[in-house]
């Protein structure tokens, strides 16, 4: 794989949480693929954030990326390992998802097991020479937009992964979304990091915090 500096980032899927990380990433400079089943929504977006960000079909875009931002439902990305195993062989995969679904009273219910994690279950179908970090989804969409590029402190964004020889991928990933990273260990810490969990902003965090902060809270 290229150096930090030259690998390729592709978001799939253009919902609340895949347009904020595009566009913190064309914001800051960082050239990012977006990517959608409806391939005019993604033109769309692309054209919106200017040269940085190109629209590719969700095959083309992960043949092209280094890195995967997989921006979807929970319940998606183990569709689209499945769909596309054989090219996602050797990429880094970024999941920001939280394992939620709405209920009839506006809120949202989690919809694994209360002791589960999204990060551990998408670890379990992860495709074959595939590498797996668990980011970008510690705080809503509304904030994640808001704190990002936050001074005089930044605000941190919270990983886990098993594969430390990812951490720089991830690392500079996350600062390109204009936030500080921190690694709260490996994958069977996901819960914590993800809706609910006591590091996620709907959860015992409730904000966005500094890194100081964020020390505190590990």
């Amino acid at each position: 794989m290229e150096n930090s500096a030259n690998t390729k980032v592709a978001v799939i899927g253009l919902g609340n949480i895949g347009r904020v990380v595009a566009g913190n990433l064309a914001k800051n400079n960082r050239p990012v693929i977006v990517a959608d089943r409806n391939l005019e929504k993604a033109t769309l977006l692309a054209g919106q954030l200017g040269d940085t960000a190109r629209p590719l079909s969700i095959s083309d875009a992960i043949k092209e990326a280094d890195i995967i931002v997989m921006a979807v439902w929970f319940n998606a990305i183990k569709e689209i390992f499945y769909q596309y195993e054989a090219l996602l062989a050797g990429k880094i995969i970024i999941d920001p998802s939280n394992p939620i679904a709405p209920n009839d009273k506006g809120g949202f219910d989690k919809i694994i097991g209360e002791n589960e994690s999204a990060g551990l279950i998408n670890a379990s179908v992860l495709p074959e020479g595939a590498k797996l970090a668990k980011a970008l989804g510690t705080l809503g969409a509304a904030t994640l937009d808001a704190a990002a590029n936050q001074q005089p402190e930044s605000s941190v964004l919270f990983y886990a992964t098993d594969d430390l020889s990812i951490n720089e991928e991830v690392e500079k990933l996350i600062l390109d979304n204009g936030f500080v990273p921190l690694r709260v260990g490996g994958l069977d810490q996901s819960i914590r990091i993800e809706v609910f969990g006591d590091l996620h902003e709907f959860g015992a965090l409730g904000k966005a915090v500094t890194l100081q902060e964020a020390k505190e809270k590990l």
